[in-house]
């Protein structure tokens, strides 16, 4: 008999036990598992070792994430997978596991906590302002922990909106955080200066990758609310890299509107954005982003074109 098309649970529960999944990751980013096991590889012994960890602890960990896909393992021995090797191992320069402290922060799991109070209210149940109440911490987490994914794009974006070499020109990186996307315009440009607008605590994380990238002196930092501080003026780009799904339609037209005000003639504003097809279906990444915002803001979304 052909049980093929017959109805199954595997999604449901593996949906259930996802959380299991990521802490499982999480652990091994914590305990430099990835790291430790290096172009070699290891066994659970001489992980234990290096991690400072229970050789029973290392076997059980690595062989979930064998499992997982994280892993290889040939007899008692692990070793990389091409992708754990460049994302999760430090010594590598696409390191990505500084991701985990924002993705797994206490932030966002508390918001995921309450979805089902989040869909009776229609907005997070984290209290007035969710994840953009003034200063919130989580934001200094993800400019520690996230800078990392935006480089292809914002490498990308600054080759796209070339700007004249033949002139001083000048970016405003709107809730810049890591700065990566406006920094990454003052690489292309030696004319381009930039500035970085965000909360305080955050532009330490700005002006750090700005000397790590030797363009502290072209960077310039306003501190405070976008909605709040006066931009200046004669922007030749202004980002917006990954903010407007935060707020209401209304909010970002307010916020478009004083954007175009601070532009040069001819200048352009960069909206860097999580967009849903027209059925809000797909693509999937861009389509289950809405929950994010339903969970942690009063009133975001992941916007359509």
């Amino acid at each position: 008999m052909d049980n093929g098309d017959a109805p199954s649970p595997v999604l449901i529960l593996q949906t259930l036990n996802a959380y299991q999944r990521s802490n499982a990751l999480g652990a091994a980013i914590e305990l430099d598992l990835f790291t430790a096991i290096g172009e070699s590889g290891a066994s659970s012994a001489e992980l234990a070792q290096r991690c400072a960890a229970a050789e029973r602890g290392v076997r059980i960990l690595c062989d979930y994430l064998t499992v997982l896909g994280f892993l290889e393992k040939t007899g008692d021995r692990y070793r990389l997978t091409r992708d754990s090797a460049v994302f999760l191992d430090k010594n590598s320069p696409a390191y990505a596991g500084g991701a985990a402290e924002f993705l797994l922060s206490d932030h966002l799991k508390e918001a995921f906590a309450n979805v089902a109070t989040a869909v009776r209210i229609g907005g997070t149940a984290l209290g007035e302002g969710g994840s953009t109440a003034p200063e919130h911490p989580m934001w200094l987490s993800f400019a520690r922990g996230m800078g990392w994914m935006m480089r292809p794009g914002a490498q990308a974006l600054a080759g796209i909106l070339a700007l004249d070499p033949e002139r001083d020109t000048t970016v405003l990186d709107i809730a810049a955080s890591h700065g990566i996307w406006g920094l990454s315009f003052a690489e292309h440009s030696p004319r381009t200066s930039v500035v970085a607008l965000d909360w305080a605590p955050v532009l330490q994380v700005t002006r750090e990758n700005a000397r790590r990238m030797g363009l502290s002196d072209r960077l310039r930092t306003i501190e405070g609310s976008a909605f709040e501080v006066d931009f200046g003026h004669d922007y030749d780009v202004i980002l917006l890299p990954n903010f407007l799904h935060h707020f209401d339609p209304p909010t970002c037209v307010q916020l478009l509107r004083k954007c175009h005000s601070a532009l040069r003639e001819n200048g352009r504003v960069a909206i860097v954005e999580f967009v849903p097809n027209p059925d809000r279906v797909s693509p999937p990444e861009a389509a289950t982003f809405s929950l994010v915002m339903l969970a942690s803001t009063e009133r975001g979304d992941a916007y359509t074109f």
